[in-house]
């Protein structure tokens, strides 16, 4: 109760702080001269402009228990000229599931993103780094990565790859395992973005390929991508001991970076910068 208390507390000082700030001009109404005392606009102009009841925007803006939908939010978003972060943050105090960031929200162009996470790739040799969009399409792979998990047809689909090719097959020797793991988390991505069909037209095709897809993805299994711990045998160097974390990228929510690390006493981290000596260059991560 003392969290929402305190939400409710937040959600007033928040409304009020952003309205102060937005000047009649800025909405295209008169400012009403040395007579007006409210700084920015005043409740009664926000519900107008906004399309709501005098009454119910009070009864917001004062934390009260009303119901919200998300359309009305937005209204109110847009009057008050609120940030993609401010109008996620009005989602949360007003205790509704915030929206996902937009894959270009607030980024101009040339802002320095993608040059960044090429110095990521590089800076994390000898180790394997790769970078994924939503939907496992690889953009981006250091190296390293590149000689570990290799292109092996017309696709760049990590989930589609691993699931057709036999060069994964005989490279995972727990296969089964792992495409098991990586079906629940595949799904467990969809879920964040429950509008986009493209994780349902790419599961559909990849299950038409191949009927172990299809059985899993069946099983309705959803798992977060953590860290997981994988055995790769490869033709030079023999197995390798990793372990893999996904970390999502703020300034773009439509990546992922995948770091994998050695496992220590495997005998691993060795046998990576054997592979390091011999490097192909880096393709950078795409605008």
């Amino acid at each position: 109760m003392a969290t929402v208390s305190r939400r409710r507390a937040d959600l007033r000082e928040f409304l009020r702080s952003r309205r102060a700030r937005v000047s009649p001009a800025d909405v295209g109404l008169p400012d009403g001269g040395a007579r007006r005392r409210t700084p920015g606009l005043r409740r009664e102009e926000v519900a107008v402009l906004a399309g709501v009841g005098t009454s119910w925007y009070q009864w917001l803006e004062q934390g009260r228990d009303i119901t919200v939908s998300p359309q009305v939010l937005d209204a109110v978003a847009r009057v008050l000229r609120l940030s993609p972060a401010e109008r996620r943050h009005l989602y949360v105090l007003a205790g509704l599931n915030p929206p996902l960031p937009d894959a270009d929200e607030g980024r101009p162009p040339g802002d320095g993103v993608c040059e960044v996470l090429d110095r990521i790739l590089e800076a994390w040799m000898p180790n394997p780094a790769n970078i994924v969009d939503r939907y496992w399409e690889q953009i981006a792979m250091n190296p390293v990565a590149r000689q570990i998990f290799p292109a092996t047809g017309p696709t760049s689909n990590c989930l589609v790859s691993f699931f057709t090719s036999p060069v994964y097959r005989e490279r995972y020797p727990r296969w089964k395992e792992i495409g098991a793991a990586s079906v629940a988390q595949f799904r467990g991505d969809a879920a964040r973005f429950p509008d986009d069909t493209g994780f349902c037209e790419l599961a559909d095709r990849l299950g038409a390929q191949c009927p172990e897809f299809a059985e899993l993805w069946a099983r309705q299994d959803v798992a977060e991508g953590g860290t997981t711990r994988k055995e790769v045998s490869h033709p030079e160097v023999g197995l390798l001991e990793l372990e893999s974390t996904r970390m999502r990228v703020p300034e773009r929510p439509d990546l992922t970076i995948v770091l994998h690390l050695p496992v220590p006493g495997s005998g691993t981290e060795a046998k990576l910068r054997h592979l390091a000596a011999a490097r192909p260059p880096l393709h950078a991560v795409a605008g």
